[in-house]
């Protein structure tokens, strides 16, 4: 028979776990409303810029800004973005076995892949395999503000320009709602032209200054945009990740103790019982 003192601090133990799950829940929620607003506030931005600057790419010599250029050689880059922290279900473990079916795929294909990575989760994982890793970032979600899309933009418009690589592509986590977090794959460089459907808008650009001054400014901006909507994108489905995750804990915590204090009850039960047999059995035997 199960010790009672044992499984009254089993109880216990649950219970306490149960208001740590409620309270990183509750935490996660406060944290999640700003961050909800803050990506709805700037995914029209992200997104109509990306319209922008794809139909100014088709309408200008793409040799005019090395962000432009298509190289022709096979180096690809694949910017992971996870979190820093975890005990937020699979919301990290969904990103890397994307990144990792990417990275095989372009290896298949011949071509030679490097990795950056974003959070400390995804740092962890690659530093564990043998992927080339050319940098890392990590705290940037503890407070994410445009200074680190700044730092990850001029690195990667850096590192493209000087030769490392060919293409780069990131994948992330988009927000959709508390519990539904869409992996997204998206190529950032060679910034890509419309297809041919969006440039039947027609239409034509008047440059001023003058073409090669606008490209030098709003490309790397364009970079810095779409690198800050991503990291946004990603927070907040973080958060709703944790939220969800630390729901479904405190949930199936109070399940568990339900039937463990049902368990207790019914051994504390049998404990009493037996000692009655034994009192009774003891008093027949005396007369």
């Amino acid at each position: 028979m199960p010790s009672l003192q044992g499984l009254r601090r089993k109880i216990g133990s649950i219970k306490n776990t149960q208001k740590i799950t409620k309270a990183m829940k509750m935490v996660a929620a406060a944290k999640l409303k700003r961050a909800q607003e803050r990506i709805l506030a700037a995914r029209p931005y992200a997104k109509k810029m990306a319209v922008v600057l794809g139909s100014l790419a088709s309408r200008v010599n793409r040799q005019a800004h090395p962000l432009l250029r298509k190289p022709s050689g096979n180096r690809i880059e694949l910017l992971v973005v996870t979190s820093d922290r975890g005990l937020c279900g699979a919301f990290n473990t969904n990103i890397l076995r994307k990144a990792l079916e990417f990275l095989r795929e372009k290896q298949e294909a011949g071509c030679t892949v490097t990795v950056s990575v974003v959070g400390r989760k995804g740092r962890d994982f690659f530093r564990r395999r043998a992927w080339t890793r050319r940098q890392e970032w990590a705290g940037v979600f503890d407070r994410l503000s445009y200074e680190h899309a700044l730092d990850i933009g001029g690195d990667i418009v850096q590192q493209f320009t000087s030769g490392a690589f060919d293409e780069l592509h990131i994948v992330y986590n988009e927000f959709k709602s508390v519990i539904q977090q869409r992996v997204v794959v998206e190529k950032l460089l060679p910034i890509e032209s419309l297809d041919q459907e969006a440039e039947k808008l027609g239409g034509g650009y008047l440059f001023e200054p003058d073409e090669e001054e606008l490209l030098k400014v709003l490309l790397p901006k364009h970079i810095e945009v779409q690198t800050f909507h991503a990291l946004m994108e990603s927070s907040a489905a973080e958060l709703g990740a944790r939220m969800a995750a630390m729901d479904g804990a405190t949930r199936n915590a109070g399940e568990l103790i339900k039937k463990m204090t049902l368990y207790y009850n019914k051994t504390r039960q049998a404990a009493i019982t037996k000692e009655l047999m034994d009192i009774v059995g003891g008093a027949e035997a005396l007369r």
